[in-house]
């Protein structure tokens, strides 16, 4: 039977379900929406930055123990673990800083670090590079940074140990954790001295020869002129991220010959190859690796004249990663076939099983750069010489703690663990061995906490300045030299401080950039509250 034509029309047509839905969803207060907008957004922001904020308010802010790995049989390791009481306690982060890019850009951007002044010497090594040390000792503490001291009677015949600090990748004395460390250090009684990697610190490149991750040379030409000047000093060195790397690979290269009673190594990569694929697996990661190019590029703008000469320069300039500048100016100034090849030889994993003298290994599960797949576990539970400490959280080299941010975990942790150390009956005594000095002795400097340079001659030169057979003219000409010198060091500190201010804002871009949807929340929820009309249907 059919239906004629006016009974159909007056039937009623049935809605779409979209239609339907849509109506439906309509009908939804627009806050409702908000509010999940923002529950969205945190989450997302909460996943993407890491945030583990929620772990330690369920831990009531006790913060993880930190997990020691060694070999149970050494004596040597059972005997520092049990007299150092902040490895075997809890590492509490700071409340406000708790995701491991929080930590690491707040180092960055706004760590407060304290104010030294350190005293320069330039050194000159046998290949013609200028190799610098920054002093900090306990009376440049206590007695005020605006005292000029003279460095042949501060510590010269001083049996007060001394640390040696290896900062990381394009940083150097003036890095907020390297100040951190040496004030801390020195304060506490010690001696430090801060080597600058060549063509950093405000001093420019004198020859042809640039540090890497795999470089040695000057730690070993370091350490054996501070055993000469200082022989009854107690040697320890400190090493930070790149840096840790070049000093535990020369602990392994030198094995039982090495001049330093203890050792730490802070963040260190381990092994440069996995860092590498790490370091652009994800895109927060991309964004470290940016930055890490970008202060290479600095550093290579500085050494322009030498580095165009030797390397392409078209390609340094255009390199988009860290890869790919090492693939156009680090590989091929050491004279490496490939890459990769640079990576393997470079890794301080390789060196671990030779290391044989008491070393501390520090590093953080969630570090943002060296990631946890290259720690040696194995490798440092068999060593009878080595600590490893790793802890859940602690970003890169920051490891804030307190309510305040005003301490770094890791820089009390070396602190006892040298104490501790410069007394155990188990260190080797009486091992060192005169050494002639590999690098020439040169200008002594005060480097002030603004930057400001002075500059006095080394003990050889005001032997010979106040010599009664000197002429004027050479008076004369030393005292130019100086000014030319002081002259030439606040230049390049000036562009060095602009490079760290570009390398800044961009970090302060990207913070901005992944907590804008959070602010933009924010100001939405106050928005909806002060006009909540007009957020309803």
């Amino acid at each position: 039977m059919t239906m004629d034509f006016e009974t159909l029309a007056a039937k009623p047509s049935v809605a779409s379900p979209y239609d339907l839905l849509f109506q439906a969803l309509t009908l939804i207060p627009t806050s409702h929406y908000f509010v999940v907008a923002l529950f969205i957004s945190l989450a997302f922001m909460y996943s993407f930055l890491e945030i583990h904020f929620l772990h330690h308010l369920r831990t009531l802010f006790r913060g993880d123990h930190v997990t020691l790995t060694y070999n149970s049989c050494s004596h040597l390791c059972q005997s520092l673990v049990s007299n150092c009481t902040i490895l075997r306690g809890r590492y509490r982060p700071t409340p406000w800083l708790s995701s491991p890019h929080l930590q690491t850009a707040f180092l960055s951007l706004f760590g407060k670090a304290p104010s030294v002044a350190y005293r320069r010497q330039l050194f000159i090594a046998l290949d013609g590079g200028t190799i610098t040390l920054d002093w900090l000792t306990y009376s440049d503490i206590a007695e005020g940074s605006s005292r000029v001291i003279d460095n042949s009677t501060a510590i010269k015949r001083d049996k007060t140990p001394i640390v040696i600090v290896i900062p990381g990748l394009t940083s150097d004395s003036s890095s907020p954790y390297a100040k951190y460390l040496a004030f801390n250090m020195a304060r506490n009684g010690w001696n430090v001295a801060v080597s600058n990697h060549r063509g950093l610190g405000g001093v420019s490149l004198t020859s042809d020869c640039f540090y890497n991750a795999g470089w040695t040379e000057d730690l070993r030409k370091i350490i054996d002129h501070i055993h000469c000047e200082y022989p009854e000093a107690p040697l320890f060195s400190v090493g930070t991220s790149i840096g840790a790397n070049i000093l535990v690979k020369y602990l392994g290269e030198d094995g039982t010959n090495t001049l330093l009673d203890g050792a730490a190594a802070i963040c260190s990569p381990w092994d440069l190859l996995i860092c590498d694929r790490f370091i652009n697996r994800r895109p927060m990661q991309k964004i470290y690796d940016r930055v890490l190019t970008l202060g290479l590029q600095g550093y290579a703008q500085m050494h322009r004249s030498i580095l165009s000469r030797l390397a392409d320069w078209e390609r340094i300039k255009k390199s988009s990663s860290v890869r790919d500048f090492d693939n156009h100016a680090t590989r091929v100034l050491g004279k490496f076939e490939t890459v990769d090849t640079f990576y393997r030889r470079s890794s301080s994993i390789n060196y671990v099983e030779h290391v044989s003298v008491p070393l501390l290994c520090i590093s953080a599960l969630d570090d943002p750069v060296c990631t946890s797949e290259v720690i040696p576990w194995d490798e440092c539970r068999v060593n009878e010489n080595i600590i490893l400490a790793t802890t859940q959280h602690g970003g890169h080299l920051a490891f804030y703690e307190g309510i305040t941010a005003s301490s770094l975990w890791w820089v009390r942790a070396v602190d006892e663990f040298f104490g501790v150390l410069s007394t155990n009956p188990y260190i080797k005594e009486s091992r060192k061995r005169a050494l002639p000095c590999s690098i020439d002795e040169g200008l002594h400097m005060n480097v002030m906490g603004d930057g400001s340079v002075t500059t006095m001659g080394s003990e050889s030169e005001r032997l010979s300045s106040s010599n009664e057979h000197a002429t004027k003219d050479e008076e004369t000409n030393s005292e130019e030299d100086k000014q030319s010198s002081n002259a030439t060091v606040q230049g390049l500190v000036d562009k060095l401080s602009l490079r760290r201010m570009q390398s800044m804002w961009l970090l302060a871009q990207i913070v901005i950039i992944t907590i804008g949807p959070f602010v933009g929340s924010l100001i939405l929820s106050v928005l909806k509250r002060r006009f909540k009309t007009l957020f309803r249907k």
